[in-house]
């Protein structure tokens, strides 16, 4: 259940400038840093010296990170740059370190059981649907905005199952009808889908129209899911969830709402709260699923689910699979076997 990809640990926001934060994810205790110069700065938790976890007492100098324990700094390659009681440093222990990266104010990590770097960026949820426009088109992020579990027994591939599970939209979101897939594209690294729903508004007379409303996505990887749906206002978001270990998962939704003439404070923090329950109702029936291979599927659904599950798999390198690797591999025959009866 350690997928490769880059996964969410966090907002920009909850890590300023000489800030130290501990983590623990993939199994591994680490520690994220902020230096001087706002560098975001992910390392393996524990001092080379006697193993100290830097996240509990340590401090920032400068771009290093210094210990609590006997004061021995870090540098972001890991390096040791001072031992305070000697002129020279340890040149032969290195710390551990990490890839991370920011972008529309959220926090990323990347993680490959095999050390192996980054196989593409992150993207601004911005810059991925042409329909969105740009950035200054919408609200800044805000707390209404941003949503938290704690660590639950989620499995990484629920939230990109959604990308689709049309039917759920009828029974888990409420909507009047399930939607249409209008297309459905997967790549080496992303996935993307786009879906029609229309849905009743009220008008200031009372009376109903029908508008018709779009959901396009993209998912990289496992981690993250990047959406832009539209209808009545816009809303960008990011679903990404991210293993602490074999078990558990956090679970964050971040959403920024468009800009629109004449709409005030109170109707732009209402639509984000509606995304955010939206996305809370989605997570009340996965803390509580059991990953099922191989599942009994309804023929509508069953090649879209085939797909996405063998589209999974390369995300678990050999030797380091979960349910959604190589034990899925029977499994999957099975489903088609299935369908083709």
């Amino acid at each position: 259940m350690k997928p490769t990809g880059w996964f969410q640990i966090g907002w920009s926001t909850d890590l300023a400038v000489g800030d130290v934060k501990p983590l623990r994810h993939f199994g591994q205790d680490l520690v994220a840093y902020r230096a001087r110069s706002g560098r975001l700065v992910v390392l393996n938790a524990y001092c080379e010296h006697l193993g100290a976890h830097l996240g509990h007492g340590g401090s920032v100098s400068g771009e290093d990170i210094r210990c609590p324990f006997h004061g021995w700094e870090w540098s972001p390659a890991g390096r040791n740059t001072c031992i305070p009681y000697q002129a020279t440093t340890n040149r032969v222990r290195r710390i551990g370190t990490w890839t991370a990266a920011e972008r529309d104010g959220l926090m990323y990590l990347w993680h490959d059981a095999d050390g192996g770097a980054p196989l593409y960026d992150v993207p601004s949820v911005f810059e991925l649907f042409p329909e969105s426009g740009p950035a200054t088109g919408f609200h800044e992020l805000g707390e209404a905005g941003r949503f938290e579990t704690p660590a639950l027994p989620i499995h990484p591939q629920y939230a990109a199952e959604n990308g689709v599970d049309f039917a759920h939209f009828k029974y888990v979101h409420r909507a009047d009808e399930i939607p249409t897939v209008v297309r459905r594209e997967f790549g080496e690294h992303d996935f993307r889908t786009e879906l029609a729903l229309d849905f009743k508004r009220r008008g200031g007379d009372g009376t109903q129209e029908i508008v018709e409303g779009r959901t396009r996505a993209s998912l990289l990887g496992l981690g993250l899911g990047f959406s832009y749906a539209d209808g009545v206002g816009g809303i960008c978001s990011v679903t990404a969830v991210t293993p602490v270990d074999d078990e558990r998962s956090l679970v964050r939704f971040t959403a920024w709402a468009s800009k629109e003439d004449g709409e005030g404070d109170a109707r732009v923090a209402k639509r984000l709260r509606s995304a955010v329950e939206q996305f809370k109702a989605d997570v009340a029936i996965w803390e509580h699923q059991r990953y099922t291979e191989p599942p009994g599927l309804a023929t509508a659904e069953a090649a879209g689910f085939r797909d996405i599950r063998q589209w999974a798999r390369r995300f678990y390198p050999e030797g380091h699979l979960g349910n959604g690797g190589v034990e899925q591999s029977a499994g999957t025959d099975a489903l088609r076997a299935e369908n083709a009866s």
